[in-house]
């Protein structure tokens, strides 16, 4: 199984250079958010057929809405979204734009080989 992982800041269109796992892996849970100054983050997976040094095709597309409180190392990661009508709430224009382009680019054949219902995800409303 072929799978990314893309970062942002929750109003930015460019990824972080983090991955989730790497910006999220040394915090602790909170509790709750009193007191946190919170930065919002979207984390995208996307997955697909084939190894993980290239993928086939595309097959599914995972938002996670999560924060952060950097000085603290504190963060809420929100469940899991998979649903199409979910991804395309959470997502903004330019993100969704900036993953269709990447998609294309560093893996061409597997964009073309995917279902409409992955394409669709990334309409330009």
């Amino acid at each position: 199984m072929w799978k990314k992982n893309f970062l942002f800041r929750a109003a930015e269109s460019t990824p972080l250079t983090q991955s989730e796992n790497e910006l999220f892996h040394d915090t602790e849970p909170a509790l709750d958010s009193a007191g946190l100054v919170l930065d919002k983050f979207l984390s995208v997976w996307v997955q697909g057929d084939g190894t993980e040094d290239a993928a086939s095709a595309f097959t599914s597309l995972y938002v996670r809405p999560a924060m952060l409180d950097m000085k603290k190392r504190i963060s809420l990661l929100q469940p899991i979204q998979g649903r199409p009508h979910q991804i395309k709430q959470l997502l903004t224009l330019d993100q969704k734009q900036f993953l269709r382009q990447w998609l294309q680019a560093h893996a061409p054949q597997a964009w073309e080989s995917s279902d409409d219902h992955f394409r669709d995800l990334f309409e330009l409303e």
